[in-house]
């Protein structure tokens, strides 16, 4: 028997290979063509320099220890004990130490320290979201599961940092862009209640006033993700009678009293979800828990909508890190696999699957980033970027969401049966991939965002005079931009003479087909000779689709080569 066939058991090793010449990355930072391009070009020389390390760092972990890491943590999730040995209700929530290993390496990256300690906050006050979420787009490759505590901590800093006292910030947001995990405090946001859920208004948790802005809150909060949160923001009511959103105010709930005690809030349960297993979402009951109210009474909505919306943006780098993380695995598995006499990828039609899912993926990329630059302008006072956030922002979460999910689902079907066995990352990424489209907002509350958009603000406008910038820079695509913005608000137009039923119905496509149209302008934006090999053959795809035409055409079947390029993944 020759060394090749030699066994340890009665099986062969090398004949009996289901990869062949399989490279794996070492580093998720290094591989990633696209974001390394796209960071080099839109980050300032000293926010580049600055996180070069972190993004190396990230880059490593993502691609080696917190894969296992990951795995682990979501087979081995959080327990809840509600009781002690001497009966004692304790509310314990307890995790994996593999959970607190993911949580060390967060807090190593940088992503929060780059937005809130103070001297850096002051000097990449320009660009503190981009560079927070470079990080955090490759820890979501990893563990998307911990992306969402992580995402409700960003959140919490945020409304600390708009809202509360100068005592409070200077006592809080230490612990979150601290460098030490152990000191290292997480947030939570306590919204949706069995009254309502995405109907917020109509919650019926109370808050009676203790002592200045001390308050007591009663109620019923329904899913309350990263339920062992130290800094929760609740919205409960100080006034019965004042209905809906205006009658809601806000309170900074800790989970430690001043005197040490716990504040009383009883887990009541931990959901048993279908996916992002590693982190903790609880029913939770608050019985006399005492909150400080934060901004102006009855000005409670208006202040959590800041942490929504950049929690939407999270949604967004988490939809597009799963989907990406999935388009890599099936790509690395398919120039590795051998079937019917050749590679996997020499065959035509797993190339022309991977040209649609690179194809998305390159649009999605440049939709999420642009949503993130808007956030970095609008909060150094850009008024005109603000406009435009208000409506990409939504629009960015219910595709890159949508779109994530197919992504996830395809690429899992290129690795065959292998995709589905829980051995490696697929149905993980798949389980944690299917709450994006629901969580911040559903699409269709998306769309009812996008139209109340539409009406009270200039948004599309801005987005509208973007895509004309574009078509008149660029005369291989200005026919196509054109006619197509030019149908676009024709039919935008009409919407505001429709009866409410239709125009939501009629909306939910107008801003489908304002979304393409908007990412294929976005490719054509940042199209340039190092980008081309994967913005041109996306633009392409995105362009075939989006014209009308006959289902029976010919189709163009892209090179290995060209394939690779659209992927964008250097090993």
């Amino acid at each position: 028997m020759s060394a090749t066939t030699q066994c340890t058991d009665r099986y062969p090793v090398e004949k009996n290979k289901v990869l062949h010449d399989f490279k794996p990355s070492t580093n998720f930072y290094e591989s990633d063509q696209i974001l390394k391009h796209y960071v080099s070009k839109n980050l300032s020389a000293k926010g580049l320099a600055y996180m070069q390390d972190n993004l190396q760092y990230i880059g490593k972990q993502a691609a080696g220890p917190m894969n296992e890491l990951s795995l682990t943590a979501d087979k081995e999730g959080p327990v809840l004990v509600k009781r002690n040995a001497f009966g004692e209700t304790v509310n314990e929530i307890k995790f994996h130490p593999s959970y607190w290993e993911l949580m060390k390496i967060a807090v190593k990256s940088g992503m929060f320290r780059v937005k809130w300690e103070p001297s850096l906050q002051a000097q990449f006050k320009h660009e503190g979201h981009r560079l927070g979420f470079a990080a955090g787009y490759l820890y979501a490759m990893s563990e998307s599961g911990q992306y969402c505590p992580l995402c409700m901590t960003d959140g919490v800093a945020r409304l600390i940092d708009l809202f509360s006292t100068e005592e409070d910030k200077a006592r809080l947001l230490p612990h979150i862009y601290t460098e030490d995990a152990e000191q290292f405090f997480t947030g939570a946001m306590y919204l949706t209640e069995k009254t309502g859920g995405s109907d917020v208004g109509a919650s019926i948790t109370t808050a009676t006033q203790v002592d200045g802005t001390t308050y007591a809150l009663n109620g019923e909060k329904w899913f309350c993700s990263n339920a062992n949160a130290d800094i929760i923001f609740a919205l409960a009511r100080t006034d019965a009678e004042v209905k809906g959103t205006k009658g809601l105010s806000i309170f900074m709930v800790e989970k430690n009293l001043p005197n040490g005690e716990r504040n009383p809030i009883d887990v009541i349960r931990l959901k048993d979800k279908l996916g992002v297993r590693s982190m903790a979402s609880a029913e939770t009951y608050l019985t006399n828990t005492q909150g400080t109210l934060v901004g102006e009474e009855f000005q409670g909505f208006k202040v959590m909508i800041e942490m929504v919306n950049l929690s939407r943006l999270y949604n967004s780098v988490a939809a597009l890190s799963c989907s990406r993380r999935a388009l890599i695995e099936a790509y690395q598995f398919v120039n590795a696999r051998k079937t019917f006499g050749k590679t996997a990828i020499e065959h035509a039609l797993i190339r022309t699957k991977l040209t649609e899912l690179g194809a998305l993926n390159v649009a999605n990329f440049y939709l999420v980033w642009r949503a993130i630059e808007a956030l970095d302008k609008t909060d150094a006072g850009d008024e005109r970027e603000a406009q435009l956030f208000r409506i990409i922002n939504p629009m960015t979460k219910k595709w890159s969401a949508e779109k994530g999910v197919y992504i996830v689902r395809e690429s899992m079907e290129l690795m065959g049966g292998l995709g589905y066995i829980e051995d490696q990352v697929m149905p993980k990424l798949m389980r944690d991939m299917m709450v994006l489209p629901i969580w911040e907002g559903s699409g269709n509350i998306i769309v009812l965002d996008m139209l109340r958009a539409l009406w009270k603000s200039n948004g599309l406008t801005v987005l509208l005079e973007d895509i004309a910038k574009t078509a008149s820079k660029n005369k291989v695509h200005s026919e196509f931009l054109v006619s197509n913005m030019q149908q676009l608000v024709s039919f935008g137009e009409s919407l505001k003479g429709l009866p409410q039923d239709e125009m939501e119905a009629s909306a939910k496509v107008f801003f489908e087909k304002l979304t393409a149209l908007y990412q294929i302008s976005l490719l054509i934006d940042n199209l340039d000779a190092n980008t081309s090999v994967w913005i041109q053959p996306a633009l392409n795809y995105l362009i075939s689709v989006y014209t009308p035409s006959a289902d029976l055409k010919q189709v163009k079947v892209l090179s290995v080569e060209e394939v690779k390029g659209l992927v964008g993944w250097k090993v």
